[in-house]
């Protein structure tokens, strides 16, 4: 999908809307504002998600910034299309050299120092590179924030993975650099979604043995799966159900018939939903109790 273009008063005013009108068009919800003086038309906004807005107005902000400027950081992360997860997104971040940044209700600069290889071209837009954007971002960002993007980095981006160690090296006198050190090594590309990210990070925190990602398995009818988790020493699969993951009951059948037919195989199999990662001592205590059935087998 071709997202759309911002509307801007001066283009507004050169088609012949005059600023009664645009206000108007605001009050009656045909335009809704993005920043001051920069609009969409509402079935444009409507049609985007909140990362597909803040993208557009990243890429407005990127036509006006002078050489030198870059955006950076979460609308980094938007261009670059990574997963973003509860991340704030009313303020558009940009990046330029210098020792004094400033912050507005809709743009955040950070003053910075740039290595080789920091910036690359997104969609005609200068943006910190997949590399440098998880560094950042690694650094400013909750340890489950930073882990949704840099997972979702690695994937689409596999070859980041030799760069962030050299990139985190030249942000070693940045603040949060401390924090980025520990969330760098965590990331994986196996985690095939943010609701996955944050179960490595839930399982982690909860002291669980370490499981394997995305382990292929073979039924006894010969079809081939791969398991979102899979402890082998226990014999215990661990499944996350994302919303929408059933589109209708057939979806939902299959699920049962598959999960019947990894028991088959003798393995225990526990799941877990959105709303059990806020209380994620409850899936540690169904994995505790599977592997105590396995170990009595």
């Amino acid at each position: 999908m071709t997202e759309p273009r911002p509307l801007t008063r001066p283009h507004l005013l050169a088609a012949g809307v005059s600023d009664d009108h645009i206000r108007a068009a605001v009050r009656t919800g045909g335009l809704v504002p993005l920043a001051r003086g920069v609009y969409l038309r509402r079935a444009d906004h409507d049609r985007l998600d909140g990362p597909g807005r803040h993208r557009v107005r990243a890429r407005h902000v990127a036509s006006t910034l002078p050489p030198g400027a870059v955006i950076s950081h979460v609308s980094a992360a938007t261009l670059l299309n990574l997963d973003v997860w509860n991340i704030d997104l009313e303020q558009v971040h940009v990046s330029r050299t210098g020792s004094h940044g400033r912050r507005t209700s809709n743009l955040h600069v950070h003053a910075t120092t740039w290595a080789d290889g920091d910036v690359v071209e997104a969609d005609g837009v200068a943006v910190t590179s997949p590399a440098r954007t998880v560094v950042d971002l690694s650094r400013t960002l909750s340890r489950d924030q930073a882990v949704v993007v840099g997972d979702s980095a690695l994937r689409k981006y596999p070859d980041i993975l030799d760069l962030l160690s050299a990139t985190s090296a030249s942000a070693r006198h940045r603040n949060g650099i401390a924090r980025a050190a520990a969330v760098v090594p965590f990331l994986d590309a196996r985690s095939e979604s943010p609701g996955e990210s944050l179960s490595r990070v839930r399982i982690a925190e909860s002291g669980l043995p370490r499981p394997v990602l995305q382990h292929p398995i073979v039924l006894r009818d010969g079809r081939r799966f791969r398991l979102d988790f899979f402890w082998a020493q226990h014999g215990v699969v661990g499944e996350f159900d994302g919303a929408g993951k059933y589109v209708d009951r057939r979806d939902l059948v299959a699920e049962k018939l598959r999960e019947d037919a990894l028991r088959d195989l003798g393995l225990e199999v526990i799941r877990w939903t959105w709303a059990d990662l806020a209380r994620f001592d409850v899936v540690a205590q169904r994995f505790e109790r599977a592997a105590a059935r396995q170990s009595t087998r």
